[in-house]
C-alpha cells in the first residue's frame, strides 16, 4: 500500500479563498477589517519566521494586523500591561501572543491575561473549558485544522480508534477531546500516549488514525503502525543538512519514507499541517471580528 498524500498547501488554499470573500462581505456591509494583533516577546527566530508567515496570511486575506515587538527582558507586570492596553481597544479583534516565551515568564499567567473573547489561539482556560463541554468557543487552531483536513478528503473518525501522541495544551490535548465529543468531527476512542507511557508502540500499532505532536523527529517509525493507519503529523523539527542552502531540513516527527509505504494516508512535513493552523487562525480572526462566538 502506498498512502494517499494529505495536501495541507491545498486545502489550506481553499479556506483562505473562503475567509477571503467572507472578510470582503462583511466589509462591504460597512464594518471595518478584523485586526490581529500580535505580541513578539525577544528576538527568537523561529518565533520571527512564524510571525512573518502569518502576516502574510493575514494580508492575503484581508486581515489587517500589527505586531508589538518587545524585548526578552520585559517584566511580566509590563507584558500584561501591553496585553491589557489591547483587551481594552475596540479597534484589537484578535491577540496572538507567539510562544515560546523566554523562562522568566509565566505561559500559563500571560495566555489568561488575554481577554478570552480575543484569544484566537484558543489557549486561553475559558475557551479550554468550553471546548471541553462541547460548548462554541475559539478552537486550538491546529487541532481545528486537523479536522478540516478530514472534512476534505473524507477521512472519517466515528468509531475509528484514534491515538495522540503528545498531550501538549496546544495540540494534543485539545485534539483528544475534540475527537471525543459526541458530535460530527468526533465519535472516536481516544488514547492520549506522552513521555511517560510504557511500550508506546503497544497503543500506536492500534491506530486507525495516528496523530502525533511530540516533538521528536523520526519518532514513529514504520513497524509501529498498521496497514492502513492515517497519519498526521503535527511535527516540525530542523535537522542539519550540509545539502540545503539553509544549512537544515524541516521534518516531522515521523519516520515519511517508512509509513507512507503502510499508511492511507498521511501528511508532509512541511506542507502538511501547519498551512491549515495558519488558516484557522484567520478563521478565528475572522470569528473575533464578527463576535459570532461571543455575541457583545
Amino acid at each position: 500500500m502506498t498512502a494517499k498524500l494529505i495536501d495541507g498547501n491545498l486545502v489550506a488554499a481553499l479556506v483562505r479563498d473562503q475567509i477571503r470573500n467572507d472578510v470582503r462581505d462583511w466589509v462591504g456591509q460597512g464594518n471595518r477589517p478584523p485586526f490581529l494583533q500580535v505580541v513578539q516577546v525577544g528576538n527568537d527566530p523561529a518565533s520571527s519566521t512564524y510571525i512573518r508567515a502569518k502576516t502574510r496570511a493575514c494580508e492575503d486575506v484581508g486581515i489587517e494586523t500589527a505586531t508589538a515587538h518587545l524585548p526578552d527582558t520585559v517584566s511580566a507586570l509590563e507584558l500584561k500591561q501591553q496585553i491589557q492596553g489591547f483587551n481594552e481597544s475596540d479597534a484589537v479583534d484578535g491577540i496572538l501572543v507567539q510562544l515560546p516565551l523566554p523562562d522568566h515568564l509565566s505561559q500559563h499567567d500571560v495566555i489568561e491575561s488575554i481577554d478570552y473573547r480575543k484569544d484566537v489561539d484558543g489557549f486561553h482556560p475559558m475557551n479550554v473549558g468550553r471546548l471541553a463541554v462541547d460548548q462554541p468557543t475559539f478552537r486550538s487552531c491546529t487541532p481545528a485544522g486537523i479536522l478540516e483536513l478530514f472534512r476534505h478528503y473524507s477521512i472519517p473518525t466515528k468509531s475509528k480508534h484514534a491515538v495522540v501522541v503528545g498531550a501538549s495544551n496546544i495540540v494534543g490535548s485539545p485534539m483528544a477531546i475534540i475527537l471525543s465529543r459526541e458530535n460530527a468531527s468526533g465519535k472516536a476512542t481516544t488514547t492520549i500516549c506522552h513521555k511517560y507511557t510504557r511500550d508506546i508502540t503497544r497503543h500506536t500499532i492500534d491506530a486507525d488514525i495516528l496523530i502525533v505532536a511530540a516533538g521528536q523527529p523520526g519518532l514513529i517509525k514504520a513497524e509501529m503502525v498498521k496497514e492502513g493507519v492515517v497519519v498526521i503529523d503535527v511535527g516540525i523539527n530542523r535537522i542539519a543538512d550540509e545539502t540545503s542552502e539553509k544549512g537544515y531540513r524541516l521534518v516531522g516527527d515521523c519516520d515519511f519514507e517508512g509509513l507512507k509505504e503502510k499508511a492511507s494516508w498521511i501528511t508532509p512535513v512541511p506542507g502538511g499541517v501547519g498551512p491549515m493552523t495558519v488558516a484557522m487562525l484567520m478563521k478565528n480572526t475572522l470569528l473575533a471580528a464578527k463576535h459570532s462566538i461571543y455575541p457583545r
